[in-house]
């Protein structure tokens, strides 16, 4: 079983906008712009991943029109950006397309898609996706973002439209596998898959991530909402944030959803945070949602937010190599 060893005591937040070096007993951390480097003595495999989120795609046809009214806000969005390496301006969906080309270039062992690829559920959308990651050749895994699967204003409870799209348009990315949960062992690497898009844990995925990091490998958790970490506001950290909840929640008529819950968080949101930082074999956990690159530490553990994929951003991760 991999150790990291003696956790840190302090809890320590990394500047948002800057290099980060983390050091969880034996295990270290490093980040040098879009590359991530860990090295962990008592784990003698390699392992290089890529993770990306956010890119917002928003292709539709005749088929979304239909639906043209709770896609219109978010189909105009991310159209365009600046190139991250190259400064150019490009178009949607070059900056998908771009990292897809650096997962292959780089041979990665595998392709961690972490929600909010596409900005609504359109068929066209996702059978894109599907096509491209197939063409690809690269071994890949998705988990949904609060939008991959959210027609803004179509009536409905959160829970019930998550189910409903995740069935009906998203399940081509989910290769057979559960939309909630999964998981997939790559070189000597567990790597767990869990939807968190509605900022909150239910009690079957806390059982699950127990069962999962339990089994013995280093574990890598891949959501799209990040964990609370202090210093963050719910905005950025709003999974199992203590303030995380209705008086904070100023844009829920824009997003035409449900406004936050007045009671915040429910108690197995808040296990499941405690579960995954206190997992000795914790390598990471991976998010997105927020747009940039960030790093935060808890326990010597760290999480990391990968920049919206739009202007083609993505995490090269090495691990002992």
């Amino acid at each position: 079983m991999f150790k990291f060893g003696a956790a840190a005591a302090a809890m320590a937040v990394a500047p948002r906008a800057r290099a980060a070096k983390a050091q969880a007993g034996g295990a270290s951390f490093a980040s040098v712009k879009e590359s991530l480097r860990f090295t962990m003595p008592s784990f003698k495999g390699k392992c290089r991943f890529m993770v990306v989120g956010d890119s917002h795609l928003s292709l539709d046809d005749a088929r979304g029109e239909p639906f043209r009214q709770y896609s219109n806000r978010m189909s105009k969005p991310y159209r365009s950006a600046i190139h991250f390496r190259t400064g150019r301006p490009i178009a949607s969906p070059e900056g998908f397309e771009y990292a897809l080309a650096e997962a292959r270039k780089l041979k990665v062992d595998l392709l961690a898609l972490v929600g909010d690829i596409v900005s609504f559920p359109s068929e066209a959308g996702v059978e894109y996706v599907r096509r491209m990651l197939d063409e690809s050749g690269l071994n890949w895994m998705y988990v949904a973002g609060n939008h991959d699967w959210h027609y803004e204003g179509l009536p409905g409870t959160e829970m019930a439209l998550r189910a409903e799209w995740t069935r009906k348009r998203l399940a081509p990315l989910y290769q057979g596998k559960d939309p909630m949960m999964a998981s997939r062992v790559v070189k000597g690497i567990r790597f767990v898959f869990i939807d968190n898009s509605l900022y909150e844990i239910l009690p079957e995925q806390l059982d699950f991530w127990r069962r999962e990091s339990a089994k013995g490998e280093p574990v890598a958790l891949m959501m799209h909402i990040p964990l609370y970490m202090p210093g963050y506001g719910p905005r950025e950290a709003g999974c199992a944030h203590p303030e995380w909840g209705a008086k904070v929640d100023d844009i829920w008529q824009v997003e035409r959803r449900p406004q936050w819950p007045a009671a915040g968080h429910t108690q197995t949101t808040f296990a499941f945070r405690e579960a995954v930082f206190s997992a000795p074999n914790l390598l990471g956990v991976f998010v997105g949602h927020v747009h940039r690159h960030f790093f935060a530490f808890d326990r010597g553990r760290v999480q990391c937010a990968v920049a919206s994929n739009s202007d083609g951003s993505f995490f090269d991760v090495r691990v002992n190599c």
